[in-house]
């Protein structure tokens, strides 16, 4: 392979002659070679979104030539399509604040524009990765912006996916509303409910985060594009700060505004922890739930067998027919991650220093790759097991025949005493409390009917 010679203000380096980076790029990589992790996908693309909308009003302020700004956009529409993608080299561990993804990101805009233009790779004329494509930028506020964006419309996604998840929860609690089931509390039996009540309870859990996510995404609008290094927009004209977040909204359709503080916009990445903390606290009812519906199509001959999951595939490797809870396994392993890199995204946000937090690189991807996972997961779980879900109707109802947590209900029909007198005898003898009151002639079959399952059901 053949190499080109690049240099900076540290010497040269020889970098090959086919790839469209240069040479802070290399030398990233030669720093860094730390995961193999790439930085997420879409938080190349909100950056590539930001050079592009800073190029259009820089075009439009006659300080881009119209024939170099037009090869610079058509540089920036290759990435954000997908085919410059493998150039974006970077580990996500890297330098603080993101500076090497941004020039790496600089650098292919610019080799590619000056192909366009037909100069070769590594020329950086008439094209400059920092004087033209970084132009009146730093990778302090460009970061931070780019950050906001990919969450948000990552977001929104997540949002998308939880909600389905609840109307299916939803759609399963109409579907059991007559089922009477044995409660539980402690694990042990309590008062009877619906079957159709847990389900309809676990829908409202997961609308109420989808809820509460939306709202804390809100301060991420707000963004800090114009403040340059430290927040005082040095180098940077005032009617590009006047404008850019104007054109940053149009190239993403998404109704950004300018933070009223730059300086507090560079420091503090606070947001993020809290939108972090909502998607944490969605996985919190995620493991939750997803226990429950293991424990209730525990079994299915040993265990609670109340439920009965959708089979997608064998859950032994030793045991001949054995069936695994394998969905609401996969889930629970993924928001156990997520709950780990909302850890890694507090410690990120809490180590900003003076004017700049130089750890977003892991608060974005971090959350980035949280976002993304739990959405998947969340698709998965919605489409092959909850929605698949089925019953074990006499299951239910034999347990909830024979809790003792029955006399709650009937004591008022019975009287205390004579309610006391059955618990202790069901007790000693295993036999189920409806079967004794039959058996003594207590009460009748349609006055049990009315008091456990009829007037429940009104």
């Amino acid at each position: 392979m053949k190499n080109r010679l690049e240099k900076d203000f540290l010497g040269y380096l020889e970098i090959p002659e086919n790839v469209y980076y240069g040479v802070h790029t290399k030398r990233a990589l030669e720093n860094f070679p730390i995961s193999g992790l790439k930085n997420h996908v879409e938080l190349i693309k909100a950056i590539t979104e930001i050079k592009l909308s800073v190029c259009k009003l820089f075009m439009n302020l006659k300080k881009i030539d119209l024939k170099h700004g037009n090869a610079i956009i058509s540089s920036c529409k290759e990435i954000l399509s997908g085919k410059l993608l493998d150039q974006i080299v970077i580990d996500a561990f890297q330098a603080g604040a993101g500076t090497s993804l941004n020039m790496n990101i600089n650098e292919v805009i610019a080799n590619r524009a000056n192909e366009i233009l037909g100069f070769p790779k590594g020329s950086y004329h008439p094209i400059h990765p920092n004087d033209t494509v970084n132009m009146a930028q730093s990778t302090n506020d460009v970061f931070p912006t780019a950050m906001r964006i990919a969450t948000i419309r990552m977001a929104y996604k997540l949002i998308e996916k939880g909600n389905k998840l609840s109307k299916t929860f939803f759609k399963k609690g109409n579907e059991f509303k007559s089922l009477i089931k044995a409660g539980r509390t402690h694990l042990m039996d309590a008062t009877p409910i619906t079957l159709g009540d847990e389900f309809q309870a676990y829908g409202n859990a997961i609308k109420k985060d989808c809820d509460y996510l939306q709202i804390l995404l809100e301060p991420l609008f707000s963004i800090g594009l114009g403040g340059t290094a430290t927040g005082s927009g040095i180098n940077a004209p005032e009617e590009y700060k006047k404008k850019i977040t104007n054109y940053l909204s149009k190239t993403t359709k998404l109704p950004l505004k300018q933070n009223l503080d730059l300086f507090e916009a560079m420091q503090n990445q606070a947001d993020f922890a809290r939108v972090m903390g909502g998607i944490k606290t969605m996985s919190l009812n995620l493991i939750r739930i997803t226990n429950d519906l293991r424990l209730l199509s525990s079994g299915p001959n040993t265990g609670f067998n109340e439920i009965k999951l959708p089979e997608v595939q064998a859950g032994s490797s030793i045991m001949p027919g054995k069936i695994n809870p394998s969905i609401l396994e996969m889930t629970e392993m993924v928001c156990f991650f997520v709950i780990g890199l909302e850890n890694t995204i507090s410690l990120a946000v809490q180590a900003g220093q003076l004017e700049l937090n130089v750890m977003m690189p892991i608060i974005a991807n971090s959350l980035l790759w949280s976002i993304e996972y739990l959405t998947n997961a969340i698709d998965v779980l919605n489409k092959k097991c909850i929605s698949g879900i089925k019953a074990n109707k006499e299951v239910l109802r034999r347990y909830a025949q024979s809790s003792l947590a029955l006399a709650t209900i009937l004591s008022p029909h019975m009287g205390y005493e004579k309610t006391s007198e059955i618990v202790k005898l069901s007790k000693k003898t295993g036999k189920a409390i409806i079967d004794l009151i039959k058996e003594q002639k207590i009460l009748t079959d349609e006055e049990i009917e009315r008091i456990l399952y009829k007037k429940r059901l009104q």
